[in-house]
């Protein structure tokens, strides 16, 4: 895998703890009102008055909305790896506790936010979807670190692609889950994900048709 070049913040990143408190309480109103109200409705001001800060806070940090849209983009999938990352690590030390760790993270990451990510890919085009790719790459990765030492579970010819095709089967319907006019939620989310783990596990211990074949 070649190294990823080296991108430059899309905003004035902060230097020192006060900052970095303004900037996340900053980010989270912004996210608050963009989740509720919507994208067109969220303004520079209105973001102010949510965080507690002032207009010209705002734009010490930010050229404009977009670049303040670009931020909450890259924070929100940022947090969304990081979560992911920590669930997987938690989760219990077999195929099985990894695979059901996962469904269960990324339905709930999901789930977070979820009628914002289309407005964000709407209105951000392809620079949304390059970043929101880099992300599912990390959290792929995530799941092939916390996967490879129970590999030897897999039964299929390919326990490597195998492992690749059940996280993507797992990562689709879980984003398609969120777009959904009625997404699962609550205890139908939880047993959803539950579904989908048993899935990913059922599917990746039975011997596919070549190697049934071959025995």
């Amino acid at each position: 895998m070649t190294e990823e070049p080296q991108r430059t913040a899309p905003y004035r990143e902060p230097r020192q703890a006060r900052s970095a408190a303004t900037l996340a309480r900053v980010l989270r109103a912004a996210e608050e009102i963009a989740s509720t109200a919507g994208l067109d409705e969220m303004t520079i001001t209105g973001v102010a008055e949510r965080a507690g800060v002032s207009v010209g806070t705002i734009y010490r940090r930010f050229e404009d909305k977009e670049q303040l849209i670009t931020a909450l983009t890259e924070r929100m999938l940022e947090r969304r790896e990081e979560y992911v990352a920590e669930q997987l690590r938690e989760a219990e030390p077999s195929l099985s506790g990894v695979m059901d760790a996962y469904a269960h993270a990324l339905l709930q990451s999901f789930a977070d936010s979820s009628s914002l990510f289309p407005q964000l890919l709407r209105v951000r085009g392809s620079s949304a979807v390059d970043r929101g790719a880099r992300t599912i790459t990390a959290i792929h990765r995530h799941l092939i670190e916390a996967a490879t030492p129970y590999a030897h579970q897999i039964r299929r010819s390919d326990p490597d692609k195998a492992l690749d095709t059940a996280a993507r089967a797992v990562l689709g319907a879980c984003f398609h889950n969120s777009v959904r006019p009625d997404p699962a939620t609550g205890e139908a989310a939880h047993r959803y994900a539950d579904e989908l783990s048993d899935m990913a596990i059922a599917y990746l211990r039975t011997p596919d048709r070549r190697h049934t074949a071959r025995a």
